[in-house]
């Protein structure tokens, strides 16, 4: 089991008021999982996704990630866990704008204090692996919309994480560049990756091969099927 969560809850005092932003939730992923969390606003999914991805920490439950409880963890310990088991995809991209793709995708290598020769060949590797091998020199302004996102997928595959997250990873993409990256996921969780991604579209959702649901902070419906992009 890659991640296993019991009774997890975050409660927020707002003033008087308590915000119980996750409310008892269960969950365990296995390696391989594609799995999507859907949900309104306000229904938790973020907040889940900032805990699974140990941005945050609970303010109950237990969380164990790769064999390692990781409730408890300070800081330090949470951003080491980051590096070495999550890969993370935002909406926004988050790249340095003044750094070619190669150096972008080095940063988590960097932060690992791997020796720049070693963690030169890894980011190629990972730029080839999203179909930017013939990009590592260009600037993200030097790059549409589509291929700066595959630059911050390879960043986030870069460290052979156990897990990607993916947060509304299309949402600043049009429906054709939309299409190319879901397919680019496709592929990665057929090469064995763990893919867990947040986001409201149902044609975003159907990608994957379990869509979990949440509403209030709880989870009302678990839904395994066959993903979009899986082979027959």
């Amino acid at each position: 089991m890659l991640i296993s969560i019991r009774d997890l809850r975050k409660i927020y005092q707002m003033g008087d008021a308590e915000v119980r932003a996750l409310d008892g939730v269960d969950l365990e992923v296995e390696r391989g999982e594609y799995l999507a969390i859907m949900g309104p606003s306000g229904s938790g999914k973020s907040t889940l996704m900032n805990l699974i991805g140990c941005l945050d920490t609970p303010t109950s439950g237990e969380y164990v990630l790769n064999g390692q409880g990781v409730s408890g963890l300070d800081d330090s310990e949470l951003a080491r866990i980051r590096n070495r088991e999550i890969g993370f995809v935002f909406q926004t991209f988050n790249l340095l704008p003044r750094a070619t793709a190669l150096a972008n995708v080095e940063l988590p290598l960097i932060y690992a204090r791997m020796p720049a020769g070693k963690r030169r060949g890894l980011a190629r590797q990972a730029l080839e692996q999203v179909g930017l091998g013939d990009r590592v020199k260009h600037q993200p302004n030097e790059l549409s919309g589509g291929q700066r996102q595959r630059v911050a997928v390879a960043r986030a595959l870069v460290n052979r994480p156990s897990i990607l997250l993916a947060d509304e990873p299309t949402g600043n993409l049009d429906s054709r560049t939309s299409t190319e990256i879901m397919a680019l996921f496709d592929d990665l969780n057929r090469a064995g990756n763990t893919i867990v991604l947040v986001t409201h579209e149902e044609e975003i959702a159907a990608h994957a091969g379990r869509v979990i649901r949440l509403l209030d902070g709880r989870v009302v419906s678990d839904v395994r099927r066959q993903a979009q992009g899986a082979q027959p």
